[in-house]
């Protein structure tokens, strides 16, 4: 199989557009039916086959959600059609990807995708204390980064073990980015180890067909920029870059590359940590940067003009690059699980994304969702 082909083998996607909502879905759709083909600029893909699951909630994120809340919240991606999962060791220091585990375990692998990260390793310790990030409630385990092709390896054992799965499609290089607490300016020391190590291990997982994919998990371009230049990466999880609120450097410096080498990107953070969607809160930071809050006002003001919920304007418009082959809105409840599969398939008028444009609230190139 052609190693850029291998997300079109991997039944993932949704057909919920083409049938009710809550209705059983097909196995056998691609998540990405052409980047991954060498076709990113005629992708014929319906913004309902970009909707995938991002992890960060079920692993606690911003605050403690029970389990079976977490696992119902997977069912119902599952029942809407998502058959692309992401997950990380990060989220909840092994949280996440037990449950995410447990709520797969029925689940052919072969039906669907998924994807985890390497980075960090996790080691036990009881009652961990991390209470300056996200992750909330009893965490178990401290970590250690290791970008090494023997870390590469560990991290990639260690997450089978906590899925309890036999296999991985994608891995992402995790949070190698200048916006780590931990890193800093320090960044590129580690990106440096990393090309040493994890890349090129990673390159070998590949072509032996342990993984069928690599690329970067990072909030912030300029690793994956730097990845481009010195490696041979299948696909990015770019989060916190491609936004109603701010998508210019991706769209401009990014895409245009990620689209010459073939290479697919799925959009992380696309509610910008639910600021989009009403949450008194933007990204991971804490903070609120300098002219945010007005423009959710002004987006708010133009989605009432056209009585559009913003929250899916702001997920439609995520999914519109033809570069993009998922976006991965977080879920821990059945209804918020609902409510993202609704709005990939809820009709959105033109002149909503014309009146943006014309307010210069989204760039005037910025690719928008057919009506």
């Amino acid at each position: 199989m052609d190693r850029r082909s291998f997300l079109s083998k991997s039944a993932v996607g949704s057909i919920s557009a083409m049938m009710p909502f809550g209705a059983s879905a097909s196995p056998f759709v691609s998540l990405h039916s052409t980047a991954m083909e060498k076709k990113p600029t005629t992708t014929t893909k319906s913004l309902s086959q970009k909707s995938g699951f991002g992890g960060v909630a079920i692993g606690n994120g911003f605050q403690v959600n029970p389990d079976g809340d977490c696992i119902a919240a997977v069912q119902a991606a599952w029942d809407a059609g998502v058959r692309f999962f992401d997950t990380s060791p990060w989220y909840g220091l092994g949280i996440s990807e037990r449950r995410l585990g447990l709520a797969l375990s029925d689940k052919p692998k072969d039906a669907y995708t998924l994807s985890t990260k390497i980075g960090r390793i996790l080691h036990p310790h009881e009652d961990f204390d991390l209470s300056h990030t996200i992750w909330k409630g009893k965490l178990n385990f401290r970590y250690t980064y290791d970008y090494s092709a023997e870390g590469v390896r560990r991290s990639v054992e260690d997450s089978l073990q906590r899925l309890g799965l036999s296999s991985l499609d994608i891995v992402f290089i995790h949070d190698l980015s200048p916006d780590n607490g931990d890193m800093k300016e320090d960044w590129v020391t580690y990106f440096d180890a990393a090309a040493k190590g994890a890349m090129p291990e990673l390159t070998k997982m590949r072509d032996e067909g342990i993984i069928k994919g690599w690329g970067f998990g990072v909030n912030t371009i300029e690793p994956i920029l730097k990845a481009m230049e010195v490696a041979d990466p299948n696909v990015f999880l770019s989060a916190c870059q491609y936004s109603l609120i701010k998508h210019e450097d991706l769209l401009e410096r990014v895409f245009p590359k990620v689209a010459a080498r073939d290479i697919s990107v799925v959009v992380g953070a696309p509610l910008c940590a639910g600021f989009l969607s009403g949450k008194d809160r933007y990204l991971y930071g804490g903070t609120f940067p300098e002219g945010v809050r007005e423009k959710l006002a002004a987006l708010q003001r133009v989605a009432a003009n056209h009585h559009v919920d913003l929250r899916t304007a702001a997920l439609q418009f995520s999914a519109a690059p033809n570069s993009v082959s998922a976006v991965i809105p977080g879920a821990h409840t059945v209804q918020q699980v609902e409510e993202n599969a609704a709005s990939f398939t809820a009709v959105i008028p033109g002149a909503f994304w014309e009146e943006l444009k014309h307010e210069r609230l989204i760039s005037a190139s910025a690719p928008i969702p057919n009506s």
